[in-house]
């Protein structure tokens, strides 16, 4: 059978990988308690640890008992009004919902948002390291990802001198995550309007992915690229999902923010992809909005706060630098060249002598990814606290 070319382009998803690695070990006697083994700690995949709000779990057994026929492509009308006023309560904008396209999660948000911007021929500025699904997305547009490296000094994003001498006239546009899988960093708002500015100038277009936006730890950072002054942020297509604030998962459910003028293109991909994200988790959804869900979700930042206060210090101490500390979401990206050349192989000894998993940065990047690895910090302190006592065992 002949395959697509463009998955020649497109490289395993290595996360996954060592979680298949860490979940055979995990079965086996090394993590068999009754063999003297001990359970094994994932800090390898970004997801929180706490569920979906308890209002959203309440309604899906209210919404089963009834019908759950098709929505608009774009998403229920109600869905897409309680998002905007979200916006203004949380960012205090005034985001029209006629503006915001649901979508089956961030994933299809931004394959959508690639297929209709991006094609054969065009070029796509990206910080590297960044997240690899997205720059696979824009692959599978047949369009070009360019990996621009970047550094700690820069908070590892792009900035405007290097996206201005990286355009070409190939370039269509720069696709950013702000907070950022894997560093947990932001964008500076000043940075990201220079950018903005810059690629509309070249009539460019900038998608910025704010999936980790809520999960903000820093009122610096915690605002929305929508509302960049000037009307820059009118322009930008933001991503977001009901994933990680709203701890829904396994739902997949997102959104996208559009350009009034994009809408329709969106809307007609939706309607021939997709046909619509899931009814069932569109009205669950509803709850997440509700000012009860609010405040257990405001609870849930501050532990995940508590969590981060906690693991980059430890890290630091342990000789795992963290050089930039994450001012959102919960991923510390580390510096382990101290104790290993290639994270990788350094991803499965630790898997092995302490039982901990961890994210090698191979995934994320070309630019010395050996001398990186992710931790989330999405698990439990107590998991986090026992994590680092084996480290430090092993490391010493």
């Amino acid at each position: 059978m002949r395959l697509a070319a463009r998955l020649d382009r497109i490289e395993p998803f290595y996360v996954m990988e060592l979680a298949k690695a860490a979940a055979q070990l995990a079965a086996g006697p090394l993590c068999d308690p009754t063999r003297g083994g001990r359970r094994m700690i994932r800090l390898n995949i970004g997801e929180p640890d706490f569920g979906a709000a308890p209002a959203v779990r309440d309604a899906v057994a209210r919404i089963a008992q009834g019908d759950t026929p098709y929505t608009d492509a774009l998403g229920l009308p109600a869905l897409r009004e309680a998002i905007s006023r979200w916006y203004g309560q949380r960012f205090g904008l005034a985001i029209a919902p006629e503006r915001i396209a649901i979508t089956a999660g961030a994933s299809a948000g931004l394959q959508l948002a690639c297929l209709a911007l991006f094609e054969r021929g065009d070029e796509v500025l990206m910080p590297d390291p960044c997240y690899p699904c997205n720059r696979h997305f824009v692959t599978a547009a047949d369009a070009a990802p360019r990996l621009l490296p970047t550094s700690a000094s820069q908070r590892f994003q792009l900035d405007a001198d290097q996206v201005r001498d990286a355009w070409t006239s190939a370039t269509r546009g720069v696709l950013l995550a702000s907070p950022s899988n894997p560093t947990g960093t932001s964008i500076a708002p000043e940075v990201l309007a220079s950018i903005a500015g810059f690629v509309r100038e070249r009539g460019g277009v900038t998608v910025v992915d704010e999936i980790y936006l809520p999960l903000s730890y820093d009122d610096r950072f915690g605002r929305s690229a929508l509302a960049l002054p000037g009307g820059l942020g009118d322009d930008i297509v933001s991503v977001n999902s009901f994933s990680k604030y709203f701890g829904m998962t396994g739902w997949r459910l997102g959104w996208l923010v559009l350009p009034p003028a994009l809408v329709p293109a969106v809307e007609r991909l939706a309607q021939n992809l997709y046909i619509c994200p899931s009814t069932l988790a569109q009205k669950a959804a509803l709850a997440c909005f509700e000012p009860a869900s609010i405040v257990e979700f405001e609870r849930r930042r501050a532990v995940l706060r508590e969590r981060r206060d906690f693991i980059v210090p430890a890290l630091n101490a342990l000789g795992l630098t963290v050089p930039v500390p994450p001012d959102g979401a919960f991923y510390a990206w580390m510096d382990v060249s101290r104790f290993h050349t290639d994270s990788w192989a350094f991803a499965h000894e630790l898997l092995q002598s302490a039982q901990v998993a961890l994210t090698p940065g191979r995934d994320f990047g070309l630019a010395d990814p050996q001398r990186w690895m992710r931790l989330s910090f999405a698990s439990s302190l107590d998991d986090l606290q026992e994590a680092v006592a084996r480290l430090g065992e092993v490391l010493a």
